[in-house]
């Protein structure tokens, strides 16, 4: 089959197509014929060598993580029904035409959301869903989106304000404030003003109120300025890293201002519940809730220029990899 793999650490070039042995599914696994493949920032971290404290691959390696397609191959023990289905699976190495799943991970994808935004979902869909949960979002609430208009930024938006949230999205460039406010966002605000901060404090009621939720995809310093603007009592998710590194978050601050801070190991979430947002995020966009919003779609063997599109930072929501215009 076709593949693509991380020869060694470093640039986009380093991915490069390789043909390996087509998989063979055990007992209560299925091989998935792959339509699209998920990508998400932290892949183009993980490939330059960052975060092997928390990522334990080594080259050569496939990268990737969701894939959306159709079960072509069942293993000992999985029922006859599952052959055809269209579905999606969170797998190991998901740059190639067929993957490895059991069948205990796969989601059924509904007939009204078709494959490519069902793959746009299964990662940063699933995260965005948990997120909201995690953090309890409710009709009340400030929220404070950092990379508003980033694949789950976008969802994010959209969800907090079905939520009935006063949303508040942070992205850069009227192109993609223009996206974020027409997804739901009440404010929007351009992150390469210098003086960001006090317009977003002014949006999220002045000094004495602040964000009930800071939800910070990018990290760094833009996610460090941003806990100032936690409204005492309120809940800061620090689970990005698109800046190259977690926010420098001050603990003994958030601790006397009693912010409850949640980080990347708080959306590490059981397989039960992983099953169930994907299923509620995949019923959302289904009825027309929600949106995926997907950017470019490069074909898999142009994995190296679709990761170059992510690390320049000049497309809006999700990068797509097509494998195959199954049904």
């Amino acid at each position: 089959m076709r593949a693509v793999q991380v020869k060694e650490f470093g640039g986009p070039e380093v991915l490069v197509p390789v043909e390996l042995p087509d998989p063979v599914p055990g007992p209560g696994e299925v091989v998935i014929d792959v339509a699209y493949v998920d990508t998400i920032f932290v892949e183009t971290q993980v490939r330059t060598g960052w975060g092997r404290e928390w990522f334990r691959v080594a080259p050569p390696y496939v990268p990737g993580g969701g894939v959306s397609g159709v079960v072509g191959a069942l293993g000992a023990g999985v029922p006859d029904e599952w052959l055809g289905r269209r579905v999606t699976s969170y797998v190991t190495g998901s740059y190639a035409e067929r993957a490895v799943a059991a069948v205990s991970a796969l989601t059924v994808v509904p007939d009204a959301l078709d494959l490519r935004s069902a793959a746009a979902l299964v990662h940063d869909g699933v995260t965005a869903t948990g997120l909201l949960e995690l953090t309890a979002v409710g009709p009340t609430d400030r929220v404070l989106v950092l990379g508003a208009s980033g694949g789950m930024g976008t969802l994010l938006v959209q969800l907090a304000h079905e939520r009935e949230a006063r949303v508040i999205g942070v992205a850069r460039g009227d192109a993609k404030l223009d996206l974020v406010r027409d997804l739901g966002a009440d404010d929007v605000v351009d992150a390469t003003r210098d003086d960001w901060v006090s317009a977003a404090r002014k949006m999220l009621g002045g000094a004495v109120e602040g964000a009930d939720v800071v939800l910070d995809g990018v990290g760094g310093d833009l996610g460090a300025a941003a806990l100032p603007l936690t409204a005492d009592g309120g809940r800061f998710s620090a689970h990005g890293a698109a800046s190259g590194g977690f926010s420098p978050l001050d603990t003994e601050e958030a601790a006397r201002r009693g912010i409850q801070l949640f980080g990347i190991a708080d959306v590490q979430f059981s397989p039960a519940d992983l099953r169930r947002f994907t299923s509620d995020v995949f019923a959302a966009a289904a009825s027309g809730r929600l949106r995926p919003v997907i950017g470019e779609v490069f074909p898999l063997g142009r994995a190296a220029q679709a990761h170059a599109a992510i690390e320049g930072r000049g497309l809006v929501g999700k990068v797509v990899l097509e494998v195959s215009q199954v049904l």
